[in-house]
């Protein structure tokens, strides 16, 4: 007998009812997903996320009152959701209270206008525990406001117990590589690519792999790249090639 997966529980949380109507109008004609609720303020998403413990919410940064920002770090800090995890949708691609949203326990983050089909490849890249760094824009952003976090005085003290091959994957981490860019850039197989970030979760107590992206940019084991010269396109600065175009399905 074939097992049926229970579908993807997504909470919206937006302050433009249409927006709202129009998200969940997608996830109720979505095979595997349905939407549980809906949130047009910080406050009311902590609330509807407590109340009904989705996979996934959804999440404005600019609401009334208690803002995306807070209301992520209310849900993703928070023992009455644990197994609830925060999705940041945004107008623009150079939000800088993105960053912060990272920090606050965000898996990723997308564009408001993208593709349907990406849309939902998103969240339920998101529900299944992964960490949503794939699209360009999203390695562009986070690179352009870590280059504003101060990194440690002391990385090494940041990363006590971390081997010299971890420190190697958290800085592919860091740089926006997949599991397979690791693998095939490092020549390990797939599997103990695998091991070392799930060790290097452990060790750095990291929520998700975008958790293990701020650890790699905060203690300065990765620096911002300079922008790629015309004509060459993204992974070609002097690092190695990291994913791009929509997230994987």
């Amino acid at each position: 007998m074939t097992e049926v997966n229970p579908p993807v529980r997504v909470l919206v949380a937006d302050d433009q009812a249409l927006l709202r109507a129009g998200f969940r109008l997608l996830l109720d004609v979505t095979p595997g997903l349905v939407a549980v609720g809906e949130a047009g303020s910080g406050a009311e998403a902590v609330a509807a996320a407590r109340r009904e413990q989705p996979d996934v919410v959804l999440m404005d940064i600019r609401m009334p009152g208690l803002d995306g920002i807070e209301a992520t770090r209310l849900i993703a800090g928070s023992a009455e959701t644990p197994h609830t995890r925060v999705l940041i949708l945004t107008t623009f691609d150079l939000d800088e209270y993105v960053f912060a949203a990272l920090r606050a326990g965000a898996s990723g983050f997308l564009l408001k206008d993208v593709m349907p089909d990406d849309l939902v490849a998103a969240i339920r890249v998101v529900a299944a525990g992964e960490a949503l760094l794939a699209p360009s824009v999203t390695r562009r952003l986070i690179t352009h406001f870590a280059g504003r976090a101060e990194p440690a005085s002391e990385p090494a003290g940041s990363l006590a117990g971390v081997t010299e091959r971890e420190r190697e994957v958290l800085t592919l981490v860091g740089r926006g590589l997949s599991n397979g860019e690791i693998a095939e850039h490092l020549r390990l197989s797939l599997a103990t690519v695998k091991t070392h970030v799930g060790r290097l979760l452990a060790k750095l107590r990291a929520r998700d792999r975008a958790q293990l992206v701020i650890v790699a940019y905060e203690t300065g084991l990765v620096r911002p790249l300079p922008p790629p010269a015309p004509g060459t396109g993204p992974g070609r600065s002097g690092g190695p090639p990291g994913r791009s175009g929509p997230p994987p399905r």
